[in-house]
């Protein structure tokens, strides 16, 4: 989920041991832009929708989730190059994720539908993080 155009973030990207597949650096900015895009729309229209009291806290509350787990990935991974609680904070983006897709159903299905390339990518992200804090276990 490597979202800013930091020099620092994609030397350090550059020099992980990646698999065949992974994506090069340059991509995650684009997709990353049009995710935010997304998420900014159905994430506003949930929280609006809660705050005028028209969806209870339970739908809300993986959204923000989502949002808190979500921005905490970069300082984790680049910042801190703290790779253990990166990959567990990616793995509670990918559930709450899941949960608000999940909980909003009901209420609003676009915004669940809205959303599939979000957690496309997140499901995509996640196996990406884990074989790449595999891969690179031993150099850490």
């Amino acid at each position: 989920m490597l979202r800013t155009k930091s020099p620092e973030n994609y030397r350090l990207y550059a020099q992980y041991k990646k698999p065949k597949w992974a994506p090069p650096a340059w991509l995650f900015a684009p997709v990353w832009s049009v995710l935010y895009l997304l998420i900014a729309a159905s994430y506003g229209v949930v929280f609006y929708l809660y705050l005028a009291h028209e969806l209870p806290l339970m739908v809300a509350l993986p959204f923000a989730l989502n949002l808190i787990f979500n921005f905490a990935y970069t300082p984790l991974q680049f910042g801190l190059r703290r790779y253990a609680l990166a990959t567990a904070d990616i793995l509670l983006v990918l559930a709450t994720l899941a949960w608000a897709l999940w909980a909003i159903y009901p209420h609003a299905a676009w915004v669940s539908l809205i959303n599939l390339p979000y957690l496309a990518w997140v499901c995509f992200a996640t196996v990406l993080q884990l074989t790449v804090v595999i891969m690179n276990r031993d150099s850490r």
